[in-house]
């Protein structure tokens, strides 16, 4: 879902409040405050906050609670002006590949604009070793490298810094 000016902690909060399962990706920045540098754990996609619920209780806690009133339904954007824009949804399976990769907050992930990858060609793969074994991605160039990324369709991407050929397993 999209959240309004920027308030993806304090909804993300309301909603486990509530017993509703989210995810938040957040990466480390270094940011300075009265003069002190200091790394701190801020969103990786401004305005983003997946949130594992059901459609009607949440239309529900947004007609009701004042709390939930930043939060938006993100809508595929058909290309037909006749085909009527659907809430997005995100599968089980892709959405756990996901939060396994952006739940790391070092150097070895790197999110990225969805847009710039969603049209380069790539190949499916497999992790078959390491610490992100079983995790299903495409094998995109990226800054003129080669990596895993790993896709929400229409959403978010994410992409590993590296991972050894050997550990790849081609699935097409």
């Amino acid at each position: 879902m999209r959240v309004t000016y920027n308030r993806e902690l304090k909804v993300k909060a309301s909603l486990e409040q509530e017993g509703i399962e989210t995810f938040l990706p957040v990466t480390r920045k270094l940011v300075e405050r009265a003069g002190h540098r200091r790394f701190e754990l801020v969103p990786a996609i401004h305005n983003l906050l997946f949130v594992h619920s059901t459609r009607e209780q949440l239309t529900l806690l947004k007609m009701t609670d004042e709390d939930f009133s930043p939060l938006r339904y993100m809508m595929t954007r058909p290309l037909d002006p006749t085909i009527r824009p659907q809430v997005i949804y995100v599968p089980d399976h892709q959405m756990q590949n996901f939060i396994r990769v952006a739940s790391i907050t070092d150097d070895r992930v790197l999110f990225l604009d969805y847009a710039a990858v969603a049209n380069k060609v790539g190949r499916r793969v497999i992790i078959t070793e390491g610490d992100f074994a079983g995790i299903e991605g495409i094998v995109k160039r990226i800054n003129h490298n080669r990596r895993v990324v790993i896709q929400l369709e229409g959403v978010a991407a994410v992409a590993l810094a590296f991972v050894t050929p050997s550990h790849l397993k081609f699935l097409d």
